[in-house]
């Protein structure tokens, strides 16, 4: 071993301690006419909130809450994406309309039960976002009444296509100025709409 070489000092540690988490700076403020990037979340920066199959619906909605998100992507035991499941999945009619059918609680419902399946989701090609706007992200999910948008790219490592982003209307909404959290209600067009308006002043 080379001489030169010093060791480092070891420290005790003497309070509690955190840890760094991956983070993506976002613009705190957007226009319509912002390039769509700005209101992604990009998973190559951020760790994105997943369940599986057999969660139950009520984990998955503590999930969501204490991440401050009303959407989860629903993995197998091998990282594949199989789905995705809302707020609005767990807490609209969908579970009741199953037990209908099937008979028991709420409780006896897990995610797989209710979860959008990977053959019906539509989802957005990052190279078609790369060349849009925020206002392009707004109306194409107007046209399709959705809060949720899932971006997909091909992975350089796997030479495969991958999630690699999300849009989210409360994302969207939060960027261009309004003043709405999550655990009260979901953003609206008509939010949006305002926002781009009068310049995010509605509260």
């Amino acid at each position: 071993m080379n001489d030169t070489f010093e060791a480092l000092r070891f420290h005790t540690l003497e309070t509690n301690i955190s840890y760094f988490k991956p983070r993506q700076d976002l613009p705190d403020r957007v226009k319509e006419t912002s390039p769509a990037v700005d209101v992604m979340t990009d998973l190559r920066q951020v760790t994105v909130l997943m369940v599986s199959l057999t969660t139950p619906l009520s984990m998955a909605l503590e999930r969501m809450i204490k991440g401050g998100v009303r959407m989860l992507l629903v993995t197998d035991a091998d990282g594949k994406v199989q789905g995705l499941i809302t707020s609005r999945d767990i807490q609209g009619e969908k579970p009741a309309k199953i037990l209908e059918k099937t008979g028991g609680t709420q409780k006896d419902l897990m995610v797989g039960d209710i979860m959008t399946l990977k053959n019906k989701l539509e989802v957005l090609m990052m190279k078609d976002v790369l060349h849009a706007q925020v206002g392009d992200i707004i109306v194409t999910l107007k046209q399709v009444n959705r809060q949720h948008a899932i971006v997909v790219d091909h992975d350089p490592y796997k030479g495969e296509l991958a999630v690699r982003g999300i849009f989210s209307l409360s994302q969207i909404g939060q960027q261009l100025g309004l003043q709405i959290e999550p655990s009260q209600r979901a953003t609206t067009f008509a939010d949006l709409e305002w926002a781009i308006e009068h310049g995010g002043a509605k509260p």
